[in-house]
């Protein structure tokens, strides 16, 4: 017998895998990987220019920084569904409403129109994002021993929405313009709205957890797990080398090797082709080897790759080296992700993995500056270091990472 205290809804029946997680985070990862990779397009598109698109890249991740803490709050007060549901509906009347005003601006109305949407589109992807990222580690830590099987499902939809979404994205912009693009954006957020994860809210105080409180919730939360921090900070410091890639790849490709926006797409298609292998070949290491030993060799793999791309002339060159370095991201996304999922606890996972989230994506409005102010010719010689500062983090951290159990402990 329920007591009189106990929520009404807590006599629901838990929704399966597939209902319930995978398939509202596939119709989320869909319309995340047009808007992250597509609208760096049309601003190169719309206003020609490889200065503005880098201030776009910028513009799109800058406040996306402000919204991570008080969407984790908003997620551990009201629940992955309400934030789910209400970000996605939101960002798809964003996105039609670009789609309608476009055709009929000047390029200077187009340049600020798409800066905006770059922006606008940003913040509500992160709201969906956290949600859903949230609804993710909760089934992780129902899968117990199985946590990583299930991160790896979860990177695997990622990884497939990528390879769709870039070559998608440019196809549609060469092809039918932007307002088929934005318009399959929408719809793809608004199934997402339709299919939201459906899990209860954690938290029950009366008024969401103010944004600083989150965000000294999560940072203690993060200091009392030394395992997960010095992960971070090394993923954190490789992703101002991965966010310079993302932010140069359609100004090298387009402006400086010749190429179209669709085979700006492609390259990131064949990236997540990449990505899928490892994350499959890892799922299956990680239950042999466990996660140290993975993440170590995804890290080697990520770091020279990284080095080698900065000196690459040819667009064949260009896109096998972006692959290898995805592969071995990929890796070590599985391996942050269950760590995350095992370590940190389920009242505090909003804010603690919004401020995790908040660390590793600080690097992206930086390396759009960069972007911004470097000439094209030149790009080669500022991923060159960008890569060696990422080799160095993850060999720091990924050495301290072997002094602690949970490592190991984590993955059996």
């Amino acid at each position: 017998m329920r007591s009189g205290s106990e929520p009404r809804h807590a006599c629901r029946p838990v929704p399966s895998l597939l209902r319930g997680i995978y398939l509202p985070r596939s119709a989320d990862a869909g319309a995340f990987a047009m808007t992250t990779y597509g609208i760096p397009l049309l601003v190169l598109a719309t206003t020609n220019s490889a200065a503005l698109t880098g201030v776009a890249f910028a513009l799109a991740w800058t406040p996306r920084l402000a919204a991570f803490a008080l969407a984790g709050g908003m997620v551990d007060r009201y629940g992955t569904t309400r934030v789910f549901r209400l970000a996605s509906v939101a960002r798809a009347v964003v996105v039609l409403a670009a789609a309608l005003i476009l055709p009929g601006l000047d390029g200077r109305g187009g340049a600020v129109t798409v800066m905006l949407l770059a922006a606008t589109t940003g913040v509500l992807t992160e709201f969906s994002y956290i949600a859903a990222e949230t609804a993710g580690g909760t089934a992780s830590r129902r899968a117990g021993d199985r946590a990583h099987r299930v991160q790896s499902v979860l990177l695997g939809i990622d990884q497939v929405a990528t390879l769709a979404g870039p070559a998608l994205a440019g196809l549609m912009l060469q092809w039918i313009g932007a307002a088929g693009m934005l318009a399959t954006i929408a719809c793809f957020s608004l199934l997402g709205a339709i299919l939201a994860p459906r899990q209860n809210p954690v938290r029950h105080a009366a008024d969401p957890m103010p944004v600083i409180k989150g965000l000294r919730t999560g940072w203690a939360t993060l200091r009392s797990l030394p395992a997960l921090a010095w992960l971070v900070t090394g993923l954190t410091l490789s992703n101002l080398a991965l966010g310079l890639l993302q932010a140069a790849a359609p100004v090298i490709v387009v402006k400086e090797l010749g190429h179209s926006s669709v085979e700006v797409g492609l390259i990131w298609s064949a990236a997540a082709v990449a990505s899928l292998l490892a994350v499959a070949v890892c799922r299956s290491a990680i239950d042999r080897y466990g996660l140290w030993p993975v993440g170590a060799v995804s890290a080697t793999i990520a770091a020279s790759a990284c080095l080698a791309v900065s000196s690459a002339h040819s667009y064949t060159t260009y896109l096998v080296l972006i692959a290898v370095l995805m592969a071995g991201e990929g890796g070590m996304t599985v391996v942050l992700r269950t760590l995350r999922s095992h370590l940190i606890p389920a009242a505090v996972f909003g804010s603690t993995l919004s401020l995790t989230i908040l660390l590793l994506q600080l690097p992206f409005p930086l390396a759009g500056v960069l972007v911004a102010v470097t000439p094209t010719d030149l790009l080669g010689h500022v991923i060159a270091p960008c890569a060696v500062l990422q080799a160095l983090g993850l060999a720091i951290a990924f050495t301290r990472l072997r002094a602690h159990p949970v490592a190991r402990a984590a993955t059996v």
